[in-house]
């Protein structure tokens, strides 16, 4: 008798990736809580690789109301430069609390790609990514993601590629 390998189920932002006819790769991780009780994707495993794995940071700017900006987990976002790419004087994570109802996704699991396709907010990509063959961002699911071309990943999403890293001093 021959196994079948059990497929993973898909995600929204998996079947988007299908019906847009762009080309992805699943990935699971292994997830733990932080100490707040969230759920966090364990990207340790990765070593030199962590840094092609990207986070989606959700943020208010002033004029504009919801953004969304996209950085290596190995980074962090410097707001003004995402305030000034985007048309705002400043720039500030959403409140944790208003993170699901705004997005439809729970903290750890807030994707580019299902975020712009359910709200159309606007989407800024840093530009290191632009250096890669393919990245890493959520697929809505705690602990899974998509590996995907980061040009995919702007057509998509609208993106923007710009500087969105805080400089190391």
């Amino acid at each position: 008798m021959v196994k079948k390998k059990r497929q993973i189920e898909k995600t929204l932002v998996e079947k988007i990736l299908d019906q847009n006819k762009i080309l992805y790769q699943q990935a699971q991780f292994p997830t733990h809580s932080d100490s707040g009780g969230i759920a966090q994707m364990d990207t340790s495993i990765l070593n030199e690789n962590e840094h092609l794995i990207y986070k989606t940071l959700v943020c208010l700017g002033n004029k504009t109301g919801v953004l969304v900006g996209v950085i290596s987990v190995t980074e962090h976002l410097d707001m003004k430069k995402l305030a000034k790419v985007s048309g705002n004087k400043k720039c500030e994570l959403l409140p944790l609390k208003d993170l699901e109802k705004t997005t439809g996704y729970v903290h750890g699991a807030n994707t580019p790609i299902g975020i712009y396709f359910n709200h159309h907010f606007p989407i800024y990509l840093d530009s290191s990514m632009m250096q890669e063959n393919k990245i890493a961002v959520s697929s809505g699911k705690i602990g899974r993601s998509v590996y995907l071309k980061p040009i995919d990943l702007k057509r998509i999403t609208n993106g923007t590629f710009c500087d969105l890293i805080k400089n190391k001093n």
